[in-house]
């Protein structure tokens, strides 16, 4: 069963990902991590996460921490 984005937002809220404000109001939203690395995930919270997004999430999280 896939994760839903709200869960891929826990992880990358636990590895101190914070949210970006978004001006325009659209449906994705960019993470930003003080060592550099950004995340853009679009979807609902409770929509399922598509397996390219969970990859991305994962390997930015490894990138944090380096």
């Amino acid at each position: 069963m896939p994760r839903k984005i709200r869960e891929l937002i826990a992880d990358l809220e636990r590895a101190n990902f914070r949210l970006r404000k978004n001006r325009s109001g659209g449906s994705h939203r960019r993470y930003l991590h003080p060592n550099g690395p950004r995340v853009t995930l679009s979807g609902n919270r409770g929509d399922d996460a598509h397996k390219y997004q969970e990859k991305i999430v994962k390997e930015a999280i490894e990138e944090a921490q380096k």
